[in-house]
């Protein structure tokens, strides 16, 4: 992580030099204060004064958020965002600093007005996961142990990560015919690569045993002419959606996940 500068209480003037020089540099911005906000687009809304936190990511999209609840009070998606930022005085003789976010398309604008800011936090953030929207193929992987069912029925799992000379197989098991079954996951469109890892799994333990072993492919959906090739290769698909996996797993376990892992 980059190095993170925080400013407690700093002066307005001081927090419109930092806030200028972060957004030219495409910095995340965290500011603690009391503010009021005015939004002008589609619509339009006035949010009068009170201690919020405002969050400017890299991307230009702004955020202010209240003490309670997860949902931003207001918000500006990132992109062709720009901000103008300044201090004015009001009525009182007392200044305030103004952020604003403003975009073309559409027409909008969301100004965040800063009475006092009692925290302001500059960074850098290096953020490169995947996000896995419904299931890891570990989590696929441990749905399947939990109820075999969902491959085919009559299935039953013998063992899970079962090292083999090409590597490791993520699901070894039995049909219901005790034919040996070797299953390989793949959390999204399973191609040509996954295909033939799977052959060799099954070439690999085709030496070391003398019963049939079937080969089947575990994925949402299947690249175009893999169907082809797993045709060719004598091995089977599967079609598992992840989101089915993160409900089996999130129902009340009957049997611990202790049986399998």
């Amino acid at each position: 992580m980059a190095k993170i500068e925080t400013l407690t209480r700093p002066q307005l003037e001081t927090t419109y030099e930092k806030l200028k020089e972060a957004i030219e540099k495409r910095k995340i911005i965290l500011l603690i204060g009391r503010c009021h906000v005015d939004y002008r687009g589609r619509a339009s809304s006035k949010l009068e004064s009170g201690e919020r936190i405002a969050i400017v990511k890299e991307d230009g999209a702004l955020l202010v958020h209240r003490p309670k609840g997860y949902e931003p009070v207001n918000w500006m998606p990132g992109g062709n965002t720009k901000f103008h930022i300044g201090i004015e005085k009001i009525e009182n003789g007392n200044k305030i600093l103004i952020l604003k976010a403003v975009r073309s398309k559409p027409t909008e604008s969301v100004a965040v007005y800063f009475e006092t800011v009692e925290l302001l936090v500059v960074s850098e953030l290096v953020d490169s996961g995947k996000f896995s929207l419904y299931a890891s193929e570990h989590d696929m992987q441990k749905a399947i142990l939990m109820e075999p069912s969902i491959l085919e029925e009559g299935f039953k799992p013998i063992s899970f990560e079962k090292k083999v000379e090409p590597g490791f197989v993520d699901i070894y098991g039995i049909d219901s015919e005790g034919r040996l079954v070797v299953v390989e996951i793949k959390r999204r469109t399973a191609g040509r690569e996954a295909a033939l890892q799977l052959a060799k799994y099954i070439d690999s333990m085709k030496q070391k045993v003398s019963r049939e072993i079937r080969g089947i492919l575990v994925a949402p959906r299947l690249a175009k002419g893999t169907q082809r090739l797993l045709d060719t290769l004598g091995l089977d698909f599967k079609a598992l959606d992840p989101k089915k996996c993160a409900e089996i797993l999130s129902k009340p376990k009957v049997r611990g996940l202790e049986e399998f892992l």
